[in-house]
C-alpha cells in the first residue's frame, strides 16, 4: 500500500475553502495531512488582487519569488504519492506552493495537484510544478468545486494510489 500525504496551503488555514476540502480528502483516503504555512501570515490586505501592489500581486508578478513556510514536512521520504492542495491565483498555483515544491526531494514520487477557485481553471499549475520537480510524475491537477464530496475526490485519487 502507497504512503499518501495531503499538503495543502489555504490563507485561512484549516478554516478556508482549501483547507476543509484537504481535511475531508485526507480523512477519506487515509492519508497524512500537512498544512503549508507561510511564515508570515497573509492578511486580507495582502490578498487583494486589485491591488497591483498587494503582498500576493507582487509575488505572482515576480515568478522568482518564493514566500518562507513556517514549518516543514517531518519525513518526506516516506511518501509515495503527495497530493498537493492549493487556491488558485492568477491562474496558477501560489509562489508559496514553488517554495514547497523546491524544498522537498520528491525524485521518483507521484506529485497530484488539486486546487480550489472562484472560476477559474488549474492552468499551467501541473506544468509549472513539473519543473521544479523534473524528476518526479506530476500530474497536470484538477480544480475541484468547494462542495464536492469526499467520496468523489476520493474516486478521482484512485488513478494514483
Amino acid at each position: 500500500m502507497k504512503k499518501v500525504l495531503v499538503a495543502y496551503f489555504s490563507v485561512l488555514g484549516e478554516e478556508g475553502v482549501t483547507g476543509k476540502l484537504a481535511a475531508r480528502f485526507a480523512e477519506r483516503i487515509h492519508a497524512d495531512l500537512f498544512q503549508i504555512e507561510p511564515a508570515q501570515p497573509y492578511t486580507t490586505a495582502d490578498c487583494d488582487w486589485r491591488n497591483s501592489k498587494s503582498r500576493s500581486s507582487v509575488e505572482m508578478g515576480d515568478r522568482s519569488s518564493r514566500p518562507a513556510i513556517a514549518s516543514q514536512v517531518e519525513d518526506m521520504g516516506q511518501y509515495d504519492v503527495v497530493f498537493v492542495g492549493f487556491p488558485i491565483w492568477w491562474y496558477r498555483e501560489p509562489s508559496i506552493i514553488d517554495t514547497f515544491m523546491e524544498a522537498y526531494d520528491v525524485a521518483g514520487k507521484t506529485v497530484v495537484p488539486f486546487a480550489t477557485s472562484g472560476g477559474s481553471g488549474i492552468g499551467d499549475s501541473g506544468r509549472n510544478m513539473n519543473a521544479l520537480a523534473p524528476n518526479a510524475r506530476v500530474a497536470a491537477g484538477k480544480v475541484f468545486d468547494t462542495n464536492i464530496s469526499a467520496d468523489t475526490i476520493a474516486a478521482w485519487a484512485q488513478t494514483w494510489l
